[in-house]
């Protein structure tokens, strides 16, 4: 049995590692000529998100792991993003196990929440948004593999 698999066995939620950084772009063709063709990450993926209003492309190199996130409508969150502060960092997503339960215990401590339930993102995985007033101005996101 593997590290994960026991600590989904004992349901206490635990905090991995970091998943992904993600990208904000406007241009996801634009972004993969440099991602994939000059920085050599390997395109794992493209993945339309409606739920969140952005198509997703998965990069690798090695263990690591960009996410290039553009937005399918100028009114949505990572649209109004690029708007306001332009193409860069959007946010640092940390992979979970027990993402409910961790949740739970953000917010008894008094973690500003985006999100209080997961729901359904991309690379079929469960996801949650801390607000960045929580985390020292940084958009963090908890990931889950469904």
């Amino acid at each position: 049995m593997s590290g994960v698999d026991r600590l989904r066995e004992l349901g206490g939620p635990a905090i991995l590692g970091v998943e992904h950084v993600a990208i904000a772009v406007p241009d996801l063709d634009a972004a993969l000529t440099t991602w994939r063709d000059r920085l050599g990450f390997a395109l794992v993926g493209v993945e339309p998100v409606p739920e969140q209003q952005v198509t997703t492309a998965r990069l690798e190199l090695g263990p690591h792991c960009v996410e290039l996130v553009a937005p399918t409508s100028p009114d949505s969150p990572v649209g109004r993003f690029l708007t306001k502060r332009g193409p860069g960092l959007h946010h640092v997503c940390l992979d979970v196990v027990g993402i409910e339960a961790l949740l739970a215990r953000l917010a008894a401590a008094g973690v500003e929440l985006i999100d209080r339930a997961p729901k359904r993102g991309a690379h079929e995985r469960l996801i949650a948004f801390v607000h960045p007033r929580a985390t020292g101005g940084v958009l963090v996101e908890l990931s889950e593999k469904a």
